[in-house]
């Protein structure tokens, strides 16, 4: 390891281009402390954190993504959602409207137009999210014994500094991730989000640290639980790597040619097929429509509500279905079998066995129908494990929530991304992997 270390200290544009990253995420946690003017933090601070219920998840879930910047009401409290948030619009949008998939088809000069949209989409997000937070904790001056607004301050200066502080932040933060993606090294967007993601880690080991009592057999959290804990963390961790990294491997075949004496091609490939084609973004879907669910049940329902508040058995199967049929709904999105055919039909190569084009187009989707049965069948278990362990074992869902759900998805893929970068720099300057023996960062063959 140390040798691998120093062999990238020893590649200069490596080594400045990790420094820039590294600042850059400083920065981003330096403006994660930095409060919104007007705004009651302390009082802020405790309704996160006491929030139960449907409201209770969604704000937890906003404070893992921003790293804490929305329980201190700092000014990047929105983090860079938004930004993700519209980026996924338009992804899906360039797949189902005409016009947009012809802007996208331009090359380098239709991705800017797509980027263009999804910058002012960012805007108008910020503006309506802001709005809505601000008009919220602005509307009564108190929540449950909650004062949200600073003394001396009048509800439309809160109103107006929340929703210029927030918004400013968020298109900062869309500023920092560029930056990142030119001169650092990495997905910047993903970086931040994986940052403020790592940065829950030390709370919840306070968290688990305060709960362990060896003198107190009864205690909430014994040595045994923190055993456990460790092995769901290991095992979960690996399997989320070897489901990203997976694929399913269709063999195809080059057509023969004969020119003269000599035969080219014939040669035997495969087509690498992600088991994870659609990443995490099932999850985040499925999330937020049931969080939208839980809170309309509550305010309709009354009593039966708690059917449908999380951790309940109604909103398991109603979560898992959700993220089963978003996962098969984005892979249709972003795998198109009779292009694939197509293409494969032009190169002169085909799937033993399957006569080229339609039938080829069948084919390829009845794997990947296959295919993305096991993704989302392996992204449900994810996605409930954190709630399983948290109510099976007790403990607060900021400890368990480092067990699976959307944030491992996201830290796992996300470091094996820079991993992969690093290693590219590394085999450019004929040093070795990181794998052992020199071996490369390699995928699960299915």
């Amino acid at each position: 390891m140390f040798d691998t270390l120093a062999k990238i200290l020893n590649v200069k544009e490596l080594r400045n281009k990790l420094a820039i990253t590294f600042l850059l995420l400083v920065v981003f946690r330096l403006g994660s402390f930095i409060p919104t003017p007007g705004v009651n933090v302390q009082a802020i601070t405790e309704y996160v954190n006491n929030a139960q219920g449907a409201m209770g998840a969604v704000l937890s879930m906003a404070d893992m993504f921003t790293g804490g910047a929305l329980s201190s009401m700092a000014i990047f409290g929105l983090g860079i959602m938004p930004y993700i948030t519209a980026s996924i619009i338009f992804q899906l949008l360039t797949a189902i409207v005409p016009s947009l998939s012809r802007i996208a088809h331009e090359g380098v000069t239709g991705r800017k137009k797509i980027n263009q949209y999804v910058r002012v989409s960012t805007v108008a997000l910020c503006l309506i999210q802001a709005g809505m937070l601000a008009w919220g904790l602005s509307g009564s001056g108190s929540d449950g014994g909650y004062a949200f607004v600073a003394d001396g301050v009048s509800r439309w200066e809160f109103f107006i500094y929340v929703l210029v502080s927030l918004t400013v932040g968020t298109m900062f933060l869309m500023w920092l991730g560029e930056q990142i993606d030119e001169f650092g090294i990495g997905n910047g967007i993903s970086l931040l989000i994986m940052a403020g993601i790592l940065s829950r880690i030390p709370k919840a080991i306070a968290k688990l640290a305060a709960g362990v009592d060896p003198t107190n057999p009864g205690s909430d959290i014994t040595i045994g639980k923190i055993v456990v804990i460790l092995a769901f963390f290991v095992a979960m961790t690996l399997a989320v790597v070897m489901i990203t990294l997976g694929t399913r491997r269709v063999p195809i075949m080059q057509a023969k040619a004969i020119r003269g004496r000599k035969t080219y091609g014939g040669q035997r490939q495969f087509l690498p097929l992600k088991v994870n084609q659609a990443n995490v973004i099932p999850i985040i879907f499925a999330q937020a429509i049931m969080q939208v669910v839980a809170g309309f049940a509550g305010m309709i329902l009354g009593n039966f509500a708690v059917f449908f508040s999380p951790g309940s058995f109604m909103y398991t199967v109603f979560y898992v279905l959700l993220i089963l049929f978003f996962c098969y709904f984005y892979t249709a999105i972003q795998f198109n079998p009779n292009e694939m055919a197509d293409n494969l039909k032009q190169g002169g190569m085909f799937i033993p066995g399957i006569r080229p084009g339609k039938r080829t187009a069948e084919h390829l989707e009845k794997i990947m129908n296959r295919v993305a049965l096991a993704g989302g069948v392996f992204l449900s278990l994810i996605a409930v494990v954190p709630q399983f362990v948290s109510q099976s074992m007790g403990v607060d869902y900021d400890i368990s929530g480092l067990l699976g759900g959307t944030g491992l998805l996201i830290v796992v893929g996300v470091a094996l991304d820079v991993v992969q970068r690093v290693e590219s720099y590394l085999l450019m300057r004929n040093y070795e992997g990181f794998g052992i023996a020199g071996g490369r960062v390699r995928g699960r063959r299915n």
